[in-house]
C-alpha cells in the first residue's frame, strides 16, 4: 500500500472513484486484501473483470497521490 494508511487509502478511494461498484471492489481488494475469485463471486462478474477495475482504479489513485 505504498507508504499510505490504510485510512489515507480510503480516503483517496472514496473521493477519486465514482462508481459505487468499483469502490467497493477496490476497498475489497486494496483494504481488506481479498483476492480476485472471491471477490467476482461476491459481484457476480468474472475474474478478469474484477482486475480490469482493480487496475483501471488503482491507475486513477496513482495520479491522485501527492
Amino acid at each position: 500500500m505504498k507508504g499510505l494508511s490504510r485510512s489515507e487509502w480510503e480516503h483517496l478511494i472514496d473521493e477519486w472513484v465514482f462508481s459505487e461498484r468499483d469502490r467497493t471492489i477496490l476497498k475489497r481488494r486494496v483494504l481488506d486484501g481479498i483476492c480476485y475469485e472471491p471477490l467476482a463471486e461476491e459481484f457476480d462478474m468474472s475474474a478478469r473483470q474484477i482486475r480490469r477495475i482493480v487496475d483501471k482504479q488503482m491507475q486513477n489513485l496513482i495520479r491522485h497521490i501527492g
